[in-house]
């Protein structure tokens, strides 16, 4: 009567873990789900703690929790709701005026940007101000300027010749300059923001006689207190903006923080979070190989269990044990390794955020504990766990009991829940469906030509007169299809990643370095005269400007569309209502800006009756081709149809509008010219040009432009540092699927060796053999990665995808190197064993 072994399932699968981990049997599977767990809990560290930091951060540009901007003075009830909720608030208001210097400092005169602040200004964040122009940084303080004083930005100075103690009339008034400001920190990033900056104490504002029944001046509510009451007054500020006749009134949250960066941090975290994804499913390819192979060298020992008497359900019990233990443990290594990681990221993106960061919250590490364990039960169990229905008899015979396909439910069920899991990380559904969706599609297709290729090959072949090598090469291939079919598969897909990658991160850093270049315009100039139009131009030429933008500009608003008026209330979006209850910088070109991208109809140079729209208000007002639009520019009505609607990045520097009318004039309508240039590297320059042309408004965009390449310097970095994961994530893909076959190419090369196959040969034999994969899985990956990344530029990223005609050919004759070097670390053992012991193994 035989007794059935009484052993723990915990028991022999922690014994089994000991020896495998002894043997080395599980080193690829750990690197691979770390390698995975690391990537997505880096991307998910590092994204969780900078979005808590641009929150709190957007707080501080806000200068509250939430800000009620109006071109009225705010009525009672506003401020009244704030105090019954337990809030705090302070009123500020802000307007364009000029500044003068005294008739002893030469009487010049510059547009400024004037604030008048109350006592409690700002309610988040900090001023920091300095006793002069040359100490960039400044001191914090939480003081307002005092009755009597002005402070001032330090290119104010500059352009006026004065100093700090000197008197700044505004208006009717005379304040003395007690402070340079360093920083301002609800300045926001609206045109007249780059306009130095005054600001005086709200108590000196009426003696200044600058406030007139017509002024157009900004009046900003700021509140903060907790956030449950924020987010109460928020509730209500917005149902009191939707009722009838509330015009001009705004309400600005955390969602608004930034927003001259919000293109660049988006286009960033897909990249990254498009990073991680490939690493994941890289190393989910890498899984399943390694765990085939680990499945493949275990059947012999499973074989002998059973005929000891170990039932399946122990066998298998124990395998899943193993891989439990496994996958903890590499998951809990790969959550430190990414903690570790996200930390270099912090540091190469320091200065996007004020101060130090928040400290992240702990999804993350759930979240790759999940992923990690879900790779092993989606990918690595399904083979393993065949192991305990290896039939005793596989001892005496070996051709029993080989490995078959996995089940397909229980594979199905397995990559569901882990592509459920990388569309959850993702953060945007197209990403997710793209990344995911086209792996996914790309594996069929890959292993639906690679069996073409293999039925093809050996009719290719003239076995009659091709080198030895190569014939043998053949055979090996033909001979065994399934095995062909993976590799090339396999190969294929960590080449798709790699390509995608290298393709998407150079085009993808080529459009943010176009976006802002190193000679991006730094100077706006409005307000000039079509008389000093040619002056102007010479002036600039004279001083070395060779490249500039110059259009006609002028104001109107937007009356009627298709005959219809057109109201605020018409709409029920608040960007919309503002649009139409704001006047538009209208503009007109005979040619099409280059730096504006036609997506619908034509740019007819000299069309009359004709107009072109910027897409994003387009979208926002309902417009399409065809519409007619009626404008009224300074009580004159001009209509005109949609022939055409641009793409523009406002992020360019460059001069843009949203409407432009493509004629070379617009006659009977006043217009003023607008230049957009690089400034030269010179002493006085913007002084000179102010002098000479005292009518102009010249903005220094110089802080800004350079905050913004900083900015992507510092994100470029980022994302290159995660790039490095994914490509070890796709060379351990290659490791695993040329690393395979490993046992069955030493059992074909020990009989060749047998019958008297030379070393040379069978040399010759595994590198035609690796040189063919690689050259077919390249070709593949790279015009798959075309297509592929052509998708996620237009509809993920946003920018124009170029890729060169000479992927195809350049990704062959990577994937060939690779394969050769892969294979040669991989194999490299195969040919080197003793013959004795070779032939030992084949007749095992």
């Amino acid at each position: 009567m035989t007794t059935t072994p009484s052993v723990s399932v915990f028991v022999l699968g922690w014994r089994t873990l000991w020896r495998d981990l002894r043997s080395g049997e599980l080193r690829l599977l750990m690197v691979a789900v770390t390698l995975a767990v690391a990537a997505l809990t880096a991307v998910g560290f590092f994204s969780n703690r900078l979005q808590s930091g641009l929150e709190r951060d957007a707080r501080q540009l806000l200068g509250g929790d939430a800000v009620v901007v109006s071109d009225n003075p705010p009525t009672a009830e506003w401020r009244e709701q704030a105090k019954a909720l337990g809030l705090q608030d302070v009123l500020t208001l802000g307007f364009p005026t000029m500044g003068r210097a005294g008739d002893a400092q030469g009487g010049g005169a510059r547009l400024v940007a004037l604030k008048a602040v109350a006592p409690g200004y700002p309610l988040r964040g900090g001023l920091r101000v300095s006793q002069t122009p040359q100490d960039k940084v400044g001191s914090p303080t939480r003081e307002i300027p005092h009755s009597g004083e002005a402070w001032v930005d330090a290119p104010l100075l500059e352009a006026l010749g004065l100093q700090v103690g000197d008197a700044l009339f505004l208006g009717d008034s005379s304040l003395r300059i007690a402070r340079v400001i360093a920083l301002e920190p609800d300045r926001g990033s609206g045109f007249m923001s780059f306009a130095p900056r005054v600001m005086i104490n709200e108590a000196d504002l009426p003696a200044t006689k600058l406030v007139q029944p017509a002024s157009r001046i900004t009046y900003r509510l700021a509140l903060a207190g907790e956030s449950a009451a924020v987010k109460r007054y928020q509730e209500w500020a917005e149902a009191e903006l939707k009722k009838p006749g509330v015009h001009g009134v705004r309400l600005e949250t955390l969602e608004g923080g930034r927003p001259e960066m919000r293109q660049t941090l988006d286009r960033a975290e897909k990249f990254l979070n498009l990073v991680a994804l490939l690493a994941a499913l890289l190393s989910a390819v890498a899984v399943a190989l390694a765990a085939r192979g680990f499945a493949a060298r275990h059947l012999d020992d499973c074989a002998m269990l059973r005929v000891l008497g170990l039932p399946q359900r122990s066998i298998a019990g124990a395998y899943a044990v193993e891989f439990l233990l496994v996958g903890l443990a590499a998951s809990i290594a790969g959550v430190a390794l990414g903690f570790a990681v996200h930390h270099v990221f912090v540091a190469m993106l320091s200065g996007l955020v004020d101060t130090a960061l928040p400290a992240a919250k702990l999804w993350p590490v759930a979240f790759g504990l999940g992923i990690g364990l879900t790779l092993l039960a989606a990918f690595g169990l399904p083979p393993v766990l065949q192991l305990a229905q290896v039939p005793p008899l596989r001892v005496i015979r070996r051709d029993v009991g080989a490995m078959r396909p996995a089940s397909l439910a229980v594979l199905g069920l397995g990559v569901v829940g882990f592509a459920a899991l990388l569309l959850a990380v993702s953060s945007d559904l197209k990403l997710g469906l793209i990344a995911v969706g086209g792996f996914a599609g790309a594996v069929a297709v890959f292993a639906l030509l690679s069996w073409l290729a293999v039925m093809l090959l050996r009719r290719v072949v003239n076995e009659a007169t091709a080198p030895r090598w190569l014939v043998l090469a053949t055979r090996q291939v033909s001979a065994r299809p399934a095995y062909a079919i993976v590799q090339v598969s396999s190969l294929a897909v960590g080449l798709l990643a790699l390509v995608l990658l290298v393709l998407l991160r150079t085009d993808l850093v080529s459009s943010w370095r176009q976006a802002t270049p190193a000679d991006a315009p730094n100077r706006f100039v409005i307000n000039i005269m079509p008389e000093q139009g040619d002056a102007f131009r010479a002036n600039l030429q004279g001083a070395g400007v060779d490249q500039l933008d110059w259009y006609p500009m002028f104001r109107g608003r937007l009356t009627a569309i298709n005959g219809k008026e057109v109201s605020p209330d018409d709409y029920t979006e608040d960007r919309a209502k503002r649009l139409v209850d704001r006047e538009f910088n209208l503009s007109n070109a005979l040619e099409s800006p280059s730096h504006n991208q036609i997506t619908s109809g034509s740019w007819l140079e000299g069309e009359a009756d004709a107009i072109s729209v910027e897409v994003g208000i387009a979208e926002a007002l309902g417009l399409k081709m065809g519409d007619s639009l009626r404008f009224d520019v300074g009580g004159m009505p001009i209509e005109a149809r949609v022939t055409s609607l641009r793409k523009v990045d406002w992020t360019s520097m460059h001069a843009n509008f949203f409407v432009m009318f493509p004629v070379a004039q617009m006659h009977d309508v006043p217009v003023t010219y607008l230049a957009a240039f690089r400034a030269p590297e010179k002493a006085g320059f913007d002084n000179a040009l102010v002098r000479q042309f005292p009518n102009v408004t010249n903005v220094d965009m110089s802080a800004t432009l350079a905050q913004v390449q900083r900015v992507l310097d510092q994100v470029i970095r980022a994302v290159e540092f995660l790039f490095g994961f994914t490509l070890a994530a796709g060379l351990i893909v290659l490791f695993a699927a040329v690393s395979a076959t490993r046992e069955e190419r030493a059992r074909e090369f020990a009989i060749m060796r047998a019958v008297g196959a030379s070393s040379t040969l069978l040399q010759g034999v595994q590198r035609a053999e690796l040189v063919g994969v690689g050259l077919l899985a390249g070709f593949l990956a790279s015009t798959v990665a075309v297509l592929v990344g052509w998708a996620m530029a237009r509809y993920v990223f946003d920018f124009q995808w170029n890729a060169s005609p000479w992927v195809p050919l350049v990704g062959s004759v990577v994937g060939a190197v690779l394969a050769l070097a892969a294979g040669w670390w991989g194999l490299r053992e195969v040919l080197r064993r003793p013959v004795v012991e070779t032939l030992r193994k084949a007749a095992e």
